[in-house]
């Protein structure tokens, strides 16, 4: 059976052979499997197509490969020597509040533990836990019987003793007269000098006697020491009581005004005793423990006498009014006192500053729109805002944002951002460094 047009021929079949080269002569294309054949130059037009979407892309997201976004802090397009996109700001004349930052912990200015000082039946309680007392306010009654009885006895020893010195004193004088008219030896009048010496010892005994019963009385009614509130119910009523008992019978704790004592380091108490010298107040604020929320406002009252030398601090105490009971005894608080204020100080924001090898610098518009490295020295910083004490005139424009890609001579274009620094921005809150007064 002849092959089909789709079946090779047999291999016995000799060659066919060009007749130009003297090469074999390519066999016949099968009909069954054409071919496609794609020209060089259409794969050479697809790939300088792909390459040129692909940079038109990036131009007009403005980015390029290897750097970040265009815009501040990008080179983008301008990555071929156009000017660089910076922030800038200039520097202001304006008014620096100097910090100073510490632990504390609230104090009471006084806490005490009511006891009793004599032994007896507690009879009545006449206070609640947590009320505010006044001083004087009564809070608990003992027996008061065993001591009334023991004042009536003390009363009539005194009327015994005072009846013996009245006939010896009368006796004494009937002998200094018959002394006077020699019936009498001088020694017997001297025995009743000292016989009426002892009954005036005795009769001050006795009333001593009176007035320790007395007082002993007196002390069946306890009352509040001081102003404050009262703590939880240590006894009730019905229970003996005697003097030392651990617990007591109740606590109270002053707490208005009450005061904080908070920690600095050693290094701030020549500036803190020069500003106490001035005898003008100090602020100090109180926060809570978060240093968002500020609780009190209030005045330093004095530093200590010393410096703890395992930790390098020295401890200050400051008096608050605490009328809203905002401070709690033995709460912990952030504590930050206004130790000074910097008048009419250049400032500038704090993100202008640049840290190299020689320093502190900054980069300054010139201009002609172009940056140089100008060396600063700093002074107070409060929050987000420096004080710069030497290197920079007001008005001085610095760059805030962008100068990671900054160098000297560097071609800038300045984009200010909205909102201005030299003005104390309203704190929402915290102690933490912002910018506004507390």
């Amino acid at each position: 059976m002849p092959p089909t047009e789709d079946e090779p021929t047999s291999a016995s079949t000799p060659p066919v052979h060009s007749s130009i080269t003297g090469l074999p002569a390519r066999p016949p294309r099968r009909k069954g499997r054409p071919a496609v054949v794609i020209p060089i130059f259409i794969l050479a037009a697809l790939l300088i197509g792909v390459l040129w979407w692909v940079n038109h892309q990036q131009s007009a997201h403005g980015s390029v490969p290897g750097g970040g976004p265009g815009g501040m802090g990008g080179r983008g397009r301008f990555a071929n020597g156009g000017p660089q996109p910076v922030a800038a700001r200039a520097a202001v004349s304006g008014k620096i509040d100097i910090f100073l930052d510490g632990l504390g912990t609230v104090t009471p200015l006084a806490n005490v533990v009511v006891q009793t000082q004599i032994s007896g039946q507690l009879v009545d309680v006449a206070f609640k836990e947590g009320q505010m007392v006044a001083k004087g306010d009564p809070l608990v009654t003992i027996d008061p019987r065993p001591y009334e009885v023991a004042l009536q006895q003390a009363h009539g020893q005194l009327l015994q003793a005072q009846a013996q010195l009245r006939e010896a004193q009368l006796d004494l004088a009937r002998y200094e007269t018959l002394s006077g008219q020699d019936s009498i030896a001088t020694q017997q009048v001297d025995a009743q000098k000292a016989l009426v010496q002892q009954d005036q010892g005795l009769v001050q005994t006795d009333e001593a006697a009176v007035a320790n019963a007395t007082l002993n009385l007196a002390y069946c009614h306890i009352t509040a020491p001081i102003g404050g509130r009262v703590g939880l119910r240590q006894v009730d009523a019905g229970n003996y009581v005697t003097p030392g008992l651990s617990t007591g019978l109740a606590v109270i704790t002053q707490l208005t005004p009450i005061t904080v004592i908070f920690t600095l380091p050693e290094d701030s108490v020549p500036d803190v005793s020069a500003r106490l010298r001035t005898g003008t107040p100090i602020p100090v604020y109180a926060y809570d423990r978060s240093n968002t929320n500020k609780l009190a406002t209030g005045t330093l009252a004095t530093i200590d006498n010393q410096v703890d030398t395992s930790t390098g601090t020295f401890r200050l105490r400051a008096t608050f009014p605490n009328d809203d009971g905002s401070l709690f005894p033995n709460q912990f608080v952030n504590v930050r006192m206004l130790l000074n204020v910097l008048d009419d100080a250049i400032v500038i924001p704090s993100s202008a500053i640049e840290h190299g090898q020689q320093g502190d610098y900054v980069y300054v518009v010139k201009p002609d729109n172009t940056v140089t490295a100008r060396p600063v020295t700093l002074g107070a910083t409060e929050g987000e805002r420096v004080a710069v004490d030497d290197g920079l005139d007001v008005g001085e424009k610095v760059v805030v944002d962008g100068a990671d890609k900054l160098k000297e001579g560097t071609k800038v274009m300045v984009q200010r951002p909205g909102g201005g620094y030299g003005a104390r921005r309203p704190q929402s809150g915290g102690a933490g460094g912002g910018s506004a007064h507390p």
